[in-house]
């Protein structure tokens, strides 16, 4: 097992990663002092629950927990306040109080919306990620909670931080294919912003990646989540170097959004978002590596590298115009200099970036 701490002082947290835990969860549950008076609130998806949930009910019960749970459709489309609303009124018919919990038992979706359902319930209360994706390495962590307005993703949310982090990597096994590539989009990001030697390590396992080795997979997803633990601990709330997380996410954001959440996944998108930056970081005086390595790695991990040529250039323009990212009629840019270093980008002309879109149509 693997354990990691988010240092935000007396809001600290760990992310427990290895195999098996869900074997053990009322005993982390003891260790971190979770009321058996209360209601635990597990939110899962229609994915997810049939294969865990019955599991870590029955756990948390054999420990003396009051159990109370909740089925979302999955998909994107259940981070709305429609399903945020119900989930409320579910919480409040199934009595939970100020020493209740919300757990987030499945992929990025749904530990965003179950966030904000506790960032919001008598104005916070508890929370716990057990993540069952390899793309919720990364949302899982940091504490960004949100739902999705028709006009923007994740912009009605807050910053509601988790009270643990529990990754039990045998959840991974069962994940399509499709989402396992999604799910390592992320785990290059970490790379590309912040450690050259882990993203030649990725072109170097990416075969094992795809194929879920254990340790492989463990050893990415400690790595990941390392980088996270360390710009998170430093800038919580996203006020300066936090955004470099979002490399690729400007781009990829608007792919989501003009695609309906459903033509394209999370990681696809971002993925396509990222050799978008690595474009623009070349143009304004990067190596010619950082476009080649991003690219190369990315496909490596079988993700694209082309935006579809169908999406409507200006729809995608007017979808990052609604993004968080773009303030005072620029848009804060993350942009590579180097593999494994990038720069905040506060005034990246919206013409510069239309020109880049036109070219991610013609990528090989």
């Amino acid at each position: 097992m693997r354990e990691l701490t988010i240092d935000l002082g007396d809001r600290s947290y760990p992310i427990y990663i290895g195999e098996g835990l869900l074997d053990q969860i009322a005993s982390y549950f003891d260790k971190h002092g979770l009321s058996k008076k209360s209601p635990l609130f597990i939110v899962s998806d229609s994915n997810v629950a049939p294969r865990f949930l019955p599991k870590v009910q029955q756990k948390l019960e054999e420990g003396g927990y009051r159990v109370v749970t909740a089925v979302v459709p999955s998909g994107e489309s259940s981070k709305s306040l429609a399903q945020f609303e119900q989930l409320i009124t579910e919480a409040l018919q199934a009595g939970l109080d100020r020493n209740s919990a919300v757990i987030a038992l499945g992929g990025g979706v749904v530990g965003d919306l179950a966030g904000y359902v506790a960032a919001a319930y008598m104005r916070g209360i508890r929370f716990i990620q057990i993540p069952t994706t390899i793309l919720a390495h990364d949302s899982s962590v940091g504490g960004k909670v949100a739902v999705n307005h028709p006009l923007a993703k994740n912009i009605i949310g807050a910053f509601h931080q988790p009270e643990m982090v529990f990754y039990d990597l045998a959840t991974l096994q069962t994940l399509p294919e499709r989402e396992v590539k999604s799910g390592l989009a992320e785990v290059v990001k970490h790379g590309l912003i912040w450690d050259t030697e882990f993203v030649d390590w990725i072109d170097a396992h990416a075969d094992k990646l795809l194929a879920l080795d254990a340790e492989a997979l463990g050893y990415a997803l400690y790595k990941g989540c390392s980088v996270k633990a360390a710009v998170v601990s430093q800038d919580e709330r996203e006020n300066d170097l936090r955004a470099i997380l979002n490399l690729g996410h400007t781009i990829g954001h608007a792919l989501e959004a003009v695609a309906n959440y459903n033509e394209l996944q999370h990681g696809e998108a971002i993925s396509i978002g990222m050799v978008g930056s690595a474009i623009l970081g070349v143009e304004l005086g990067a190596p010619q590596e950082v476009y080649e390595v991003t690219k190369r790695v990315l496909q490596r991990c079988g993700l694209p590298v082309r935006l579809p040529e169908h999406l409507d250039t200006d729809e995608i323009m007017e979808a990052m115009m609604h993004d968080k990212k773009f303030k005072e009629g620029h848009m804060v840019y993350i942009i590579p200099t180097a593999i494994g270093k990038v720069e905040i980008n506060k005034a990246m002309s919206a013409e510069r970036v239309r020109a880049v879109v036109e070219q991610l149509k013609k990528e090989g």
